[in-house]
């Protein structure tokens, strides 16, 4: 049977964030014939969460402070799904979020990656939509960054055509590209701008999950911005690097990058 393995990196402070997280996951209707399993990887010196209410979720403590990027990259360990999507604990899937990913990985073979729609989730409950600043559909390896590096700033900024916060990946494809890299801000950025530059993907129209707004978001804390700049230019250094290094083939290799 194949399996969906959802990871979450849990800080402390967000327990009933993650059982929120959880109720979305238990609500999701899956294709025939898949499972999912919820990975859940807790930042954090002694243990906040109670997941007993779940029973698709398996738990693990870090046992201390080793942040977002180690903490991913040790649930991937733990996965066991062909597939992998990364869910935030403060974020929420709407019902039909994995079954779209799945299906556009079975309608489109050759993909490694899918992103999907998000609306803001606001305080009061109420949702922000947001227009596609891309076509959705299917994109060609290198056209995610074709637009970023197309929209960088006077001062270095890039900006990305979606919220990558949310996405589903071939488990064995992060694997090999690393996982969650060392960068100050915007790890998914940084494994994003391998993933899209060497393997095609695809952009769903449909809205799936909700990026909740709140004052405890790490991105609101007082110097998050600080190291934004650099860390775009590690994401630019690294596209410009992958363009001239690989490709994924057709049989799930990398192969040398020949850009026209």
């Amino acid at each position: 049977m194949p399996v969906i393995s959802v990871l979450t990196p849990a800080h402390p402070g967000r327990a009933q964030y993650v059982r929120e997280a959880g109720e979305s996951l238990a609500r999701q209707q899956l294709p025939d014939g898949w499972a999912l399993e919820w990975i859940v990887q807790e930042d954090a010196v002694t243990a906040e969460l109670d997941l007993a209410a779940f029973p698709f979720a398996r738990h693990e403590l870090n046992g201390e402070r080793l942040g977002i990027a180690i903490t991913r990259n040790l649930a991937l360990t733990r996965a066991s799904g062909e597939l992998v999507h990364v869910l935030d604990s403060d974020d929420r899937l709407l019902p039909g979020a994995l079954a779209v990913a799945v299906k556009a990985f079975q309608d489109f073979p050759d993909i490694h990656w899918v992103a999907t729609q998000a609306d803001d989730l606001l305080p009061d409950g109420s949702r922000k939509a947001f227009d596609p600043l891309i076509q959705p559909g299917y994109l060609k390896a290198g056209a995610v960054n074709d637009y970023v590096l197309a929209h960088i700033d006077d001062h270095g900024m890039g900006r990305w055509p979606f919220h990558h916060g949310c996405m589903t990946m071939r488990a064995d494809t992060v694997r090999a590209l690393g996982g969650w890299a060392a960068i100050p801000r915007s790890e998914d950025g940084l494994l994003l701008a391998a993933l899209c530059e060497v393997a095609p993907g695809y952009f769903t129209p449909e809205v799936t999950w909700l990026v909740r707004q709140h004052d405890t978001r790490t991105s609101r804390s007082g110097d998050w911005h600080r190291l934004l700049p650099q860390s775009m230019a590690m994401i630019r250094r690294r596209i410009e690097a992958v363009r001239t290094g690989l490709r994924v083939s057709a049989a799930g290799g990398f192969v040398p990058a020949v850009r026209g």
